[in-house]
């Protein structure tokens, strides 16, 4: 277009003013070969040596049963870098940290796992530090044009740390919460003292890295254990009600308020209990945050024995914490790829799923009552990733008059045991004041607060001093009002205007 001569010229300036072709070296004189592969991510000698990796990658191509080809997925389009809008990525938005988005960590795995990191880079501190702000949202998963999913790839690294360097006693606590939650309860005011003593948050922070500005999940002596294997009537539609850890140990009011509501609408609710007996079920989501993916393993399996036989007959699996539900559709199928395994994932649904189905089949039949005119809902990462998220607001509207707002946030922070840790508190409080918290403050005191997932419950009422509520818990509540108040049942799904 200019010709010769002026592209000489241009070359002249380039060279007068930057000789040692230091400001954008390349572009528009003198431009690398388009051809030249040396020059590439992918140079001539580009190999990935052979991995040995814990989690199923056959979908994919390359070492490591098919991780390479996971990894190699990030086509560096950059998606991830977006501030507005969805979900991906929580860590970039506080930071904006080229090593602490999507991207960044993909392209640090690809590095490591062909060699150019140095040996044993794939568990290494610095591969650590490169995921140490990843939340595992899994909006990646969902928001990334061709589907990076760094959530799995962050259990596998963490599933190498752990073969390489062991266990952190942070990593014991929070992975083996199922094994010993049951102890702790039965000493809940000892198990709680932490809470209530400066020194022993400080003696945390320091032996386990557990933040002493956060308090921990009060464990509680009334945990939801209860007696009868199915409660509702006995000629009821049949649903299976998965008690999570969390909400069971921690929570219990939730489950509860399921259990009336499912048995409200006339459903009989099945509570199995392991079949060897023991320590209740769990889906092992707390062992795959500490990459111990072989005790994950050993809990889904309990759980697919325990849950197989009505997932055969056809009967839906209703769980109420996001992560752990939805474990058996994602996690789950990477583990186990049988058919229990595989009916499990596909009768797994969220509460408000369930009951939207229900709904729009002209099946639900609850006496719903007013109780508030607002309602203010964040929306777990999770829910959102597998499109579990709508029905949330869908189930809301049911209430008569509630007006159902959803805060345009993305991950609220805390996620699991994210928000708890000392070096990762302050980029934990930064997620959730980015859109959360000011949303949540700036609401009226008459505003119902909703959120499912457990963590983000804790983060609001750490951050904003205000209650969250579960979609159950709001739904009892108007079950409840509707005692007093003569209200026509709902059977159907409403108009979303």
């Amino acid at each position: 277009m200019f010709g010769e001569r002026l592209v000489a010229d241009f070359r002249e300036v380039k060279q007068r003013f930057d000789p040692d072709r230091v400001l954008n070296p390349g572009k528009i004189v003198d431009a690398p070969k388009m051809d030249d592969r040396s020059l590439f991510r992918y140079r001539p000698d580009y190999r990935v040596g052979e991995l040995n990796t814990k989690l199923d990658w056959s979908a994919y191509p390359g070492a490591g049963a098919g991780f390479q080809g996971a990894v190699e997925m990030c086509n560096n389009n950059g998606a991830c870098r977006k501030l507005e809008g969805g979900v991906m990525c929580p860590s970039y938005r506080a930071t904006r940290n080229e090593k602490d988005v999507t991207r960044g960590r993909a392209n640090t795995l690809r590095l490591a796992i062909s060699g150019q990191l140095g040996p044993d880079a794939l568990s290494s501190d610095e591969m650590m530090e490169t995921l140490k702000l990843c939340v595992s949202c899994k909006a990646c998963r969902h928001e990334c044009p061709v589907g990076v999913d760094m959530a799995k790839m962050k259990i596998e690294v963490l599933a190498a740390r752990v073969a390489s360097h062991g266990l952190t006693l942070r990593d014991r606590m929070v992975g083996y919460l199922p094994r010993y939650a049951g102890l702790a309860s039965r000493f809940a005011p000892l198990a709680n003292l932490r809470n209530r003593s400066p020194l022993l948050r400080k003696l945390f922070e320091r032996f386990a890295g557990i933040s002493a500005r956060r308090a921990l999940p009060a464990f509680r002596s009334d945990v939801f254990a209860p007696s009868a294997d199915a409660v509702g009537p006995e000629a009821g539609r049949e649903v299976v009600l998965f008690a999570d850890t969390f909400n069971r140990i921690y929570e219990r009011e939730n489950l509860d308020a399921a259990l009336r509501v499912l048995a409200a609408g006339g459903y009989r609710v099945h509570l199995p209990k392991p079949s060897s007996g023991g320590r209740p079920l769990c889906c092992g989501r707390t062992f795959l945050s500490a990459g111990l993916v072989d005790q994950a393993r050993a809990e889904l399996d309990r759980l697919v024995a325990a849950f197989a036989p009505f997932a055969a007959r056809g009967v839906p699996i209703v769980g109420l914490e996001p992560s752990c539900l939805l474990t058996l559709r994602d996690e789950l199928a990477s583990l186990r790829k049988d058919d229990d395994a595989k009916a499990v994932g596909a009768h797994a649904l969220t509460f408000e799923e369930l009951l939207m189905r229900e709904a729009e089949a002209g099946r639900l039949q609850l006496p719903l009552g007013a109780v508030a005119d607002k309602a203010l809902v964040h929306g777990h990462c999770h829910q959102k990733s597998f499109g579990a998220f709508k029905p949330v607001e869908q189930v809301l509207r049911l209430v008569p008059g509630l007006k159902v707002e959803t805060i345009e946030s993305s991950c609220c922070g805390m996620a699991g045991a994210f928000g708890y840790g000392a070096e990762t508190y302050d980029a934990s409080i930064e997620m959730a004041e980015l859109s959360l918290l000011p949303a949540v403050r700036g609401a009226d005191p008459a505003t119902l607060v909703v959120a499912d997932g457990t963590s983000c419950r804790h983060q609001i009422q750490d951050g904003a001093q205000r209650e969250a509520l579960h979609v159950a818990r709001v739904l009892a509540m108007s079950l409840d009002r509707a005692k007093t108040h003569s209200t026509t049942p709902v059977a159907k799904e409403p108009s979303h205007g």
